[in-house]
């Protein structure tokens, strides 16, 4: 199964199923806040009944936006929702919100060191970047291109 996802001027992306046209299997999502400190609205543009769903996102904090958006595209009749996340800070109840989300998996990479509670929770994966940093350095020290790494 593949999934594809792309960003535009919203908080969380979804995609899903086989080759097909993007427009005609891409959904956005749309998350509106009321206030600075209030989780808001998620608007779903597009379909997601009967289809497996995936977040993407640069960094996850509280996790009240990545779970309140499970729970819209879940509502809306997703067969599953999965997120993936370059920075997982979960501070505060974060872990605890994720466990009891319907987020069948959060994959976070290990730019922030993890706590105990991320290593032991069910539905949280970390993914290390080591190597790719390894390769980053070595290629600044080398004069190489860094930009190839992401061809």
């Amino acid at each position: 199964m593949k999934f594809f996802t792309r960003y535009s001027n919203c908080r969380d992306v979804t995609g899903t199923t086989e080759e097909k046209d993007w427009e005609e299997w891409l959904a956005e999502l749309e998350h509106r806040e009321t206030r600075p400190d209030k989780d808001g609205a998620c608007l779903i543009f597009g379909e997601v009944k009967g289809r497996h769903c995936v977040l993407v996102d640069d960094i996850v904090d509280s996790a009240g936006t990545l779970c309140n958006a499970a729970e819209a595209l879940m509502e809306e009749g997703a067969t599953s929702v999965h997120a993936y996340v370059t920075h997982g800070v979960l501070s505060g109840g974060a872990v605890a919100r994720v466990s009891s989300s319907p987020l069948e998996k959060l994959v976070i990479t290990d730019s922030i060191q993890s706590t105990e509670a991320v290593r032991v929770s069910h539905n949280i994966d970390q993914l290390t970047i080591a190597p790719l940093m390894a390769e980053a350095i070595r290629r600044i020290s080398d004069e190489s291109s860094v930009s190839s790494l992401f061809d």
